[in-house]
């Protein structure tokens, strides 16, 4: 039987709205993350201050998306560069 994982539950605020957020992260992670996301919404609003914060939350998932996928692809052509070396 497996021990059942903990799962934490804390209170963000993000972009001055609150969210309760659960999951088996540690809550200082959970903390980061929200932060991250929070930073990023005001940044992208300070430079676009007449957008609704519905497109503020879009756009800045979009961006961090767009970051995301640049990382991935940034990774497998590491990786692959590193099997070829360890090939060769």
């Amino acid at each position: 039987m497996c021990a059942k994982e903990k799962i934490n539950r804390i209170t963000v605020k993000i972009f001055n709205d609150e969210y309760t957020i659960k999951g088996n992260a540690e809550v200082r992670h959970i903390q980061k993350v929200a932060g991250y996301v929070h930073e990023q919404m005001k940044n992208l609003s300070l430079k676009n201050p007449y957008l609704p914060p519905t497109k503020v939350a879009v756009l800045t998932s979009v961006n961090m998306a767009d970051d995301l996928l640049r990382l991935k692809e940034d990774y497998e052509a590491l990786v692959k560069l590193l099997d070829e070396e360890n090939k060769g």
